[in-house]
């Protein structure tokens, strides 16, 4: 008799290799959340480099554009520095409104 009471339940035992079993996937999903979210960042930083060079491209061109047009190189880059200046005011005004959305991007995009 004294052999059965140093040997634990089947239960216990099952027990235990349940709660092993249930901190390995907890385990398993986080690693797969964290790359998940990285990988996204990683693309998203790609995206957005591509973006700002675009951008900063089509800024010269439309700027060297307007120059042309109008004869003048500080006339063109003073135009495009103009526009870019009444955004800037549009962005501030309207920067309450623009922020949420932005976060709601970012939390279902951590959140997927």
């Amino acid at each position: 008799m004294e052999a059965q009471k140093d040997t634990p339940p089947p239960i216990i035992d099952q027990l235990k290799e349940y709660a092993e079993t249930r901190l390995k996937l907890a385990k398993y999903e986080a690693i797969d959340r964290s790359t998940a979210v990285i990988a996204s960042m990683i693309t998203d930083m790609i995206v957005a480099i591509s973006l700002i060079l675009t951008f900063l491209f089509l800024s010269f061109s439309f700027a060297f554009y307007l120059s042309h047009v109008l004869g003048s190189y500080w006339q063109g880059f003073g135009c495009t520095a103009i526009l870019y200046l009444i955004i800037a005011i549009f962005i501030i005004i309207y920067k309450d409104k623009l922020q949420k959305p932005i976060v709601n991007l970012f939390i279902k995009k951590l959140f997927k």
